[in-house]
């Protein structure tokens, strides 16, 4: 695997991670297809209201307006 860089999620990660979620993709999986950390995910997914294991709450809008 190739070393990962830090780089932030855009919107359109954060609607892809959505889809992904409906999709019922691994978290694991999510973040190797967008070349993540899988830490960055479950923070994605905390931040958008997908923690917990409820994915499926996860909200890209929620998570856009959620950053720090």
């Amino acid at each position: 695997m190739m070393p990962r860089k830090y780089t932030r999620l855009t919107y359109a990660d954060r609607l892809k991670i959505a889809q992904l979620c409906k999709e019922r993709v691994s978290t694991e999986d999510i973040a190797e297809i967008l070349n993540v950390h899988r830490g960055t995910l479950y923070r994605e997914l905390q931040r958008g209201g997908g923690g917990n294991g409820r994915r499926d709450l996860y909200d890209p809008d929620t998570a856009q307006r959620n950053l720090r």
